[in-house]
């Protein structure tokens, strides 16, 4: 293995590193699947497909072009982290207090009900959120000015968010497999889980927001 392809490997997984587990495909599955249960598996599958492109052009787009929208409109880092933060906190709020019975499978969504849910809640902020649009809009920044690094570190996150979001089609794809082989008691315990730790992650990023804007913790020191 030559050194550039050792280098462009070791750039792939540095980013999926850094947007997996935010992102967490396999932990949003279940909710994704709360969110659908009016839809069949095949209308299901076009969803995921669709929150996939969503999430891999939200990704692309944060790393290229985040840091220069957020300059152009006066917009920092931290408010992003309290909006969207807030914005996760609620829907987490939201899915914990809803009832976890399965609906029949309907088939009266438009398409254009669809692309509206794919992208919002589905894509944003359930899927890719503040934090991992934080992460990206940092890596983005952080790209060398010289041309040839720099084509090899932005070949590397577009490769690394495509993996990311390849990652989140086929655990959204096949949620109801997981569903089914969790069995109801088990996929009510993990849908309440998944609403759980999303409204707790909506809240530490909120926090995240509001001590890089406040300076809490150096008020506050341990």
């Amino acid at each position: 293995m030559t050194e550039e392809v050792r280098g462009a490997v070791q750039g792939v997984l540095i980013v999926v590193a850094a947007l997996f587990p935010i992102v967490n495909p396999l932990g949003n599955a279940p909710f994704f699947l709360a969110l659908t249960t009016d839809l069949d598996d095949a209308a299901r599958r076009v969803l995921a497909r669709k929150v996939a492109i969503n999430g891999f052009v939200l990704l692309v787009a944060a790393i290229f072009f985040g840091d220069y929208v957020l300059n152009f409109f006066g917009i920092s880092v931290p408010v992003v982290q309290l909006a969207g933060g807030l914005v996760l906190a609620s829907l987490g709020w939201n899915r914990l207090n809803q009832s976890t019975d399965a609906a029949p499978p309907q088939h009266s969504e438009s398409a254009g009900a669809l692309e509206a849910k794919a992208f919002y809640p589905l894509t944003l902020p359930m899927t890719v959120g503040p934090g991992s649009i934080s992460v990206a809009v940092t890596l983005g920044a952080n790209f060398p000015s010289t041309v040839q690094p720099f084509i090899a570190d932005a070949s590397s996150a577009v490769v690394g968010a495509f993996l990311v979001c390849l990652s989140t089609f086929v655990c959204f794809a096949f949620a109801e497999r997981i569903s089914k082989s969790l069995g109801p008691g088990g996929l009510a315990v993990v849908m309440r889980l998944s609403a759980f730790i999303l409204l707790c992650i909506g809240v530490q990023i909120m926090w995240n927001g509001a001590d890089a804007l406040f300076g809490i913790t150096k008020m506050n020191p341990p």
